[in-house]
């Protein structure tokens, strides 16, 4: 007699079977990325004020014109700030986005364009004066060993550590590797905003006393020399007490001699 099976119990042939038919679910899934030349190209750019920007390109070698590579989807919480279009160059089709005023927050949530982007990681937190890149990326199901995969950020100001190619004062690029995990970090030099409008508020304000000051003492050495000794008893020029000139005087009474 065969033994009698229950109810949502697996045999382990079925459990081999079901395990299977998971693994090649997941292949599928992964072989818009995993096969074929591979182009990922990503760009940010930090501004001083903690904003960032930049483009995205996902693309692979067309199979056959009916092939148009990756897919973004651009419905995000934010999609007010990215644009999504097609990416046709030099045979690679696929997609691109472009965005920009996303927060730092922001920023780790553009994985969300993806289904094929589960293991890409990217952050940036501010500490103090610093601003700190960590990223990790896994290549691990990229087989192709000609995959062009590279991340490049911008910083506002100096970059002072970093495992990345320096590619100027501010910028770093990555050339992530098929087949393996990368991990990416970098900090640059970068004013707080909030200190740096305080800065400027306290310039304003200073300038401000300084003028202010200056009015007043102007006004009290004014003050203070009409009423001093000097002036007390001078009069006018040419102006008598009588508030005729004393000329004119003199001119009355020759005339009335004469």
């Amino acid at each position: 007699m065969r033994p009698e099976r229950t109810r949502g119990h697996q045999t382990p042939e079925r459990g081999r079977g079901h395990r299977k038919l998971v693994t090649i679910l997941l292949l599928a899934l992964l072989a818009p990325l995993a096969a074929g030349c591979l182009r990922v190209h990503t760009s940010i750019a930090v501004s001083p004020n903690d904003e960032v920007s930049g483009e995205i390109v996902a693309a692979v070698k067309a199979a056959d014109d009916g092939d148009q590579g990756p897919q973004f989807d651009e419905n995000m919480s934010f999609s007010q700030k990215v644009s999504v279009s097609k990416y046709d160059v030099d045979g690679y089709v696929g997609s691109q986005a472009y965005f920009s005023g996303l927060t730092f927050a922001e920023l780790p949530q553009l994985a969300d364009l993806s289904k094929d982007a589960t293991g890409v990681d990217v952050s940036l937190r501010r500490v103090g004066n610093l601003v700190i890149l960590e990223g990790r990326v896994d290549l691990t199901t990229v087989t192709d060993p000609d995959a062009d995969v590279t991340f490049t950020a911008s910083f506002p100001g100096e970059v002072t550590s970093t495992n990345g190619e320096r590619l100027g004062t501010g910028m770093v690029q990555w050339t992530l590797k098929p087949g393996a995990v990368t991990t990416m970090s970098a900090q640059a030099r970068s004013t707080d905003p909030s200190a740096r409008s305080f800065g400027a508020a306290a310039l304003w304000l200073g300038l401000a006393s300084v003028l202010v000051a200056g009015l007043i003492g102007y006004l009290a050495w004014r003050d203070r020399d009409r009423t001093s000794p000097r002036f007390a008893g001078v009069p006018d020029a040419g102006v008598t007490d009588a508030g005729f000139s004393d000329s004119g005087h003199d001119r009355g009474r020759h005339h009335s001699e004469r």
